[in-house]
C-alpha cells in the first residue's frame, strides 16, 4: 500500500491541511483495523464532498464509495463498469505521463491521483471485485471481458505509478496464482500478462510455478503469440535473481551461498516444471524460427494495444504496431497468410513488412531468452537433445540473412554496454539473445557441429586427413540430418558479419564470445584451421592492433577468441608473425595485452601452453622455423618476461576479490608454475617471486598471497568436477597434476625447494590465519 500522505503533501493546501489530516487519521485508522477496500465508505460523503476541492482528490473518493456499492452481488455492473471507466479517465493520464517521462521512480514524480485512489481503497477494491469467483459460490451475474480488462489496466496503471502498490499486490500469493486463471481467457490475456510480469518483477520470493492451477492445460491452450508473450513472464521465474551487490559476485560468497543451499533453487524447479509440459520446447522452436510471413493471428492481440497503452514505452512503436493491427484486422478472415496472398492484398492495406518484422523480433527476443536460460540450467543435456531434435539450429539459420542480420546498415550498430538489460531497441536486443544463445548452445558440447552444413563437416574431415591427425569423435557422430541447410552455416554466417561491424559496436563481444564458445573445450586442430583458414586471426589482429578500438569488453573478447584459435596451432602463430610484421605493431600488441592482465591473461595462457608443446617438437622444421623466427613465442621464451607475467598475476587478485571472471588469473599463474614444475625450476621461480618482494620492500606480500589463494583453489575445485574438466581440457593437463602442483606448494616442510612456506621469512609470515574464515 501506498505510504499515507503526510502534512507536506504538494497537493494539500494551507490552512485546510489540518483538517484534511483530521480525514486522513480517520482512513489510517480503518487500515489498522483491517477493513481493507471498504474504508473509503466509512466517510460521510458531504465531508469528502467538501474536502475534494482543496484535497485536489478530483471526486475520487466519492467515485469509490459509487463504485463500491453498485458492485454488490446482485449486480449487472454496468453502473461499475461506468464509474470504472470515469477513474481509469483520472488515472490514465498519470500512467502515460509515467512512460513518456522515461519511466521516472516514484520519489522522482508525484501522482496524486493513482495516491489518492489506493488511500482510499480503489486497489483493494478492484482486486476483490475480480477474485469474487473464488471467494463466494452464491450465484451472481458475470463480469465481462471489458470490465475484467479495465480493472486489470486499472491496477497496472497504480503499479507503474506507485511502487507501494505492486508490491503489495506481489505479496499476496492468492491474488498472483489467480491471475493465472485470467489468462485462459484470450480478451483478457494481454492486460492479465502484463500485469503479472510487473508484479513477479518485485515480488521477494519466487513463485514456484508448479502452484499454478493445471499450468500444462494452461500452456498447451495458448497461441503462438501469446505463449511468446508468457516467455516475458517465464524469464523471471526460471532466471537466478540478480543479487546486485559486487561483493556478494565474488566465489567466496558464491561458494558460501551453495554450501547453505544445497537443494535446487526455486529458478532450478521452475525450469525442470517447464520441460515437463508436452510440446513446451517444441513449440518455443518453431515460434523462433518461423519466417515472418508464418506470423498468424496478430489482429486480436495487437487491437489489444489501444486499450494498454502503457505496454510499450516507445509511442512511435505504438503507433506502428497500432497500424498493423487496423491493417491486419481487415484481412485476417483466414488462420495464415502467405506470401503469394500478401501479393493479392492492395496496396493500401497491406501490412508494412518493416513492422511486421518489428513485431515478430519482439517475440522472438523473449524466446530465445527462455531457451538460453534453460541451455545453462541444469538440465542441459536434455534441453540440448530437444533444441538438436526439433532443429532450432537449421531454422535460425534460414533466419539469419532475412531477419535475424538483414541487410547491413550503420543505423543498427549503436554502442551499448554488455549489460544484457540495457534498454536496447527489439532489433539489438533480438541480436545479442541470438548471439547469446549460440554461445550457450556451442560451449563444451558435441552439439557444436550442428552450426555448420553438410559441405563444411566435410571440409572439418578433409583437415584432419590432411593433417594425418583422426576426427574429433564428436564430429564423427554428428546427424548430419539435423545440420544447418544452404551454402553456408551458421558459424560461417557469423564470420561475415562479424567482419562488418565497427571497431567498438558491442555486437562485437557477443560475436567473439560465440565465436570462442565453438572453439572451447579439448582444443581441435580442424576447428581452428577452418576458421583460419576464413581470415579470423587477421581480422582479430586488426581489431587489437590497427582499428584503434577502446572497448576492454571487445578487446576481452577477442584476446580470449585469440587465445582458442592459436593454442597449440603452430600454422596460426606462424600467420601472426605474417600480419605482425613490424616492431611497432608487435610493440601496440604487447600494449594492449599488459594494459589489463584480467582481460589479457587467457592469451598469455595459451602463449605460454603453446612455447611448452612447441619445445618439445623440435623434430618438425616447420615448428623448429616458426620457434626462431615468431617475435610472440620468442618474447615468451625470455624467462625474464614469464616472470614478469607471473608477478602481476598475483599481485592483481586475492582471495576476497576473487570473482569468475579473474580467478582466470590465478590459474594462468598456476600453469606457469606447474610447466617450470615439469621441467625442475620451480625453486628458481619461487625464489624469483621472493627478490620480487624485497626489491619492492614487501617482504612475504606475494607469496603470502599466493598461498592463501591456492588454499581457495583446492576448496573451489576439488568439489566441482565441472570446472576441473575445464581445466584440464583448456590446458591439456591432466587434472590431477593441478591438485598434485597446488598440494606441493602448499607443502609445510620449510626445508621442502617447492614449498611456498620455503621461501617466507618467519617474521613475516601470515599462514596461521584461514583465508576462508571470511
Amino acid at each position: 500500500m501506498a505510504t499515507l500522505l503526510g502534512p507536506e503533501s504538494p497537493w494539500m493546501g494551507g490552512k485546510k491541511r489540518t483538517r484534511n489530516r483530521n480525514i486522513l487519521s480517520r482512513i489510517r485508522q480503518s487500515q489498522i483495523t483491517g477493513r481493507g477496500f471498504s474504508r473509503g465508505t466509512q466517510l460521510p460523503e458531504t465531508l469528502l464532498q467538501e474536502r475534494d476541492k482543496s484535497a485536489k482528490w478530483h471526486g475520487i473518493p466519492v467515485l469509490l464509495q459509487e463504485l463500491y456499492e453498485s458492485s454488490h452481488l446482485n449486480s449487472d455492473f454496468a453502473r461499475t463498469h461506468t464509474v470504472l471507466k470515469e477513474l481509469s479517465s483520472l488515472l490514465s493520464m498519470e500512467a502515460m505521463s509515467f512512460v513518456t517521462e522515461d519511466r521516472k521512480t516514484a520519489q522522482e514524480s508525484t501522482f496524486p491521483n493513482t495516491y489518492t485512489f489506493d488511500l482510499f481503497g480503489g486497489v483493494d477494491l478492484l482486486v476483490e471485485l475480480l477474485m469474487r469467483p473464488t471467494l463466494t459460490t452464491l450465484q451472481k451475474p458475470k463480469m465481462n471481458d471489458d470490465l475484467v480488462k479495465d480493472c486489470l489496466s486499472v491496477l497496472y496503471n497504480c503499479c507503474i505509478c506507485t511502487e507501494g502498490v505492486t508490491k503489495s499486490l506481489a505479496s499476496r500469493d492468492d491474488f498472483v496464482l489467480f491471475l493465472f486463471t485470467l489468462m485462459t481467457n484470450k480478451k483478457t490475456f494481454l492486460q492479465t500478462a502484463t500485469l503479472i510480469e510487473d508484479i513477479l518483477g518485485v515480488k521477494k520470493e519466487m513463485i514456484q510455478l508448479e502452484w499454478i492451477p493445471n499450468l500444462s492445460g494452461l500452456v498447451q491452450s495458448f497461441d503462438q503469440q501469446q505463449l511468446a508473450n508468457f516467455c516475458r513472464i517465464l524469464s523471471v521465474t526460471i532466471s537466478e535473481p540478480d543479487v546486485g551487490n559486487d561483493d556478494k559476485h565474488t566465489l567466496l560468497a558464491k561458494n558460501a551461498q551453495q554450501k547453505r543451499n544445497t537443494s535446487p533453487s526455486r529458478a532450478e524447479v521452475n525450469q525442470v516444471t517447464l520441460l515437463n509440459i508436452p510440446g513446451f520446447i517444441e513449440r518455443l522452436c518453431k515460434l523462433a524460427t518461423r519466417k515472418v510471413s508464418e506470423a498468424t493471428g496478430t489482429s486480436n492481440f495487437l487491437q489489444e494495444l489501444e486499450e494498454w497503452y502503457t505496454w510499450l514505452d516507445n509511442t512511435l512503436v505504438l503507433d506502428a504496431l497500432m497500424q498493423i493491427a487496423t491493417d491486419e484486422a481487415e484481412h485476417s478472415s483466414t488462420e495464415s497468410s502467405d506470401e503469394s496472398t500478401l501479393a493479392t492484398i492492395p496496396l493500401r492495406h497491406r501490412l508494412p513488412q518493416s513492422m511486421k518484422i518489428v513485431h515478430e523480433i519482439m517475440y522472438k527476443v523473449e524466446v530465445l531468452y527462455v531457451l538460453c536460460v534453460l541451455l545453462m540450467g541444469r538440465q542441459r543435456n536434455q534441453v540440448h537433445k530437444m533444441l538438436a531434435e526439433f532443429r532450432l539450429i537449421p531454422g535460425l539459420n534460414n533466419l539469419f540473412d532475412k531477419l535475424i542480420w538483414r541487410k547491413y546498415t550503420t543505423s543498427n550498430h549503436v554502442v551499448h554496454g554488455q549489460n544484457e538489460n540495457c534498454d536496447c531497441s527489439p532489433e539489438i536486443s533480438f541480436k545479442i539473445q541470438f548471439l547469446r544463445l549460440l554461445q550457450s548452445f556451442s560451449d563444451h558440447h558435441e552439439n557444436k557441429y550442428l552450426l555448420l552444413n553438410a559441405q563444411e563437416l566435410n571440409e572439418l574431415s578433409a583437415i584432419s586427413l590432411k593433417a594425418n591427425i583422426p576426427e574429433v569423435e564428436a564430429l564423427v557422430n554428428t546427424d548430419r540430418s539435423l545440420v544447418c541447410d544452404g551454402k553456408k552455416g551458421l558459424l560461417t554466417r557469423l564470420l561475415t558479419v562479424m567482419k562488418r561491424e565497427p571497431p567498438d559496436s558491442s555486437f562485437r563481444f557477443w560475436q567473439a564470445r560465440a565465436v570462442e564458445s565453438f572453439l572451447r573445450g579439448a582444443t581441435s586442430y580442424a576447428d581452428q584451421m577452418f576458421l583460419l583458414k576464413r581470415g579470423l586471426l587477421e581480422h582479430i589482429l586488426f581489431c587489437i592492433i590497427d582499428s584503434g578500438c577502446k572497448s576492454r569488453d571487445v578487446l576481452q573478447s577477442y584476446f580470449d577468441l585469440l587465445g582458442e584459435l592459436m593454442k597449440f596451432n603452430i600454422d596460426a602463430f606462424k600467420r601472426f608473425n605474417k600480419y605482425v610484421n613490424t616492431e611497432e605493431k608487435f610493440q601496440v600488441f604487447l600494449t594492449q595485452i599488459n594494459s589489463s592482465l584480467v582481460d589479457s591473461n587467457m592469451l598469455v595462457r595459451c602463449i605460454v601452453l603453446s612455447l611448452d608443446r612447441f619445445e618439445s617438437q623440435t623434430e618438425d622444421v616447420k615448428v623448429v622455423e616458426v620457434l626462431s623466427e615468431c617475435c610472440l613465442l620468442s618474447y615468451m621464451a625470455r624467462v625474464e618476461n614469464r616472470l614478469s607475467f607471473l608477478f602481476r598475476l598475483v599481485n592483481i587478485i586475492n582471495v576476497q576479490t576473487l570473482t569468475q571472471e579473474n580467478v582466470s588469473c590465478l590459474n594462468t599463474s598456476l600453469v606457469i608454475l606447474m610447466l617450470a614444475r615439469r621441467r625442475g625450476k620451480l625453486p628458481f621461480y619461487l625464489n624469483a617471486l621472493r627478490e620480487k618482494e624485497y626489491a619492492e620492500k614487501y617482504p612475504g606480500c606475494l607469496l603470502n598471497n599466493f598461498h592463501n589463494l591456492l588454499c581457495f583453489w583446492q576448496h573451489h575445485y576439488l568439489n566441482k568436477d565441472k570446472d576441473s574438466t575445464c581445466l584440464e581440457n583448456s590446458s591439456c593437463i591432466p587434472f590431477s597434476f593441478w591438485k598434485e602442483t597446488v598440494s606441493v606448494l602448499l607443502g609445510e616442510d620449510r626445508t621442502s625447494p617447492c614449498s611456498i612456506i620455503s621461501y617466507i621469512d618467519e617474521p613475516y609470515m601470515e599462514l596461521d590465519q584461514d583465508p576462508l574464515e571470511d
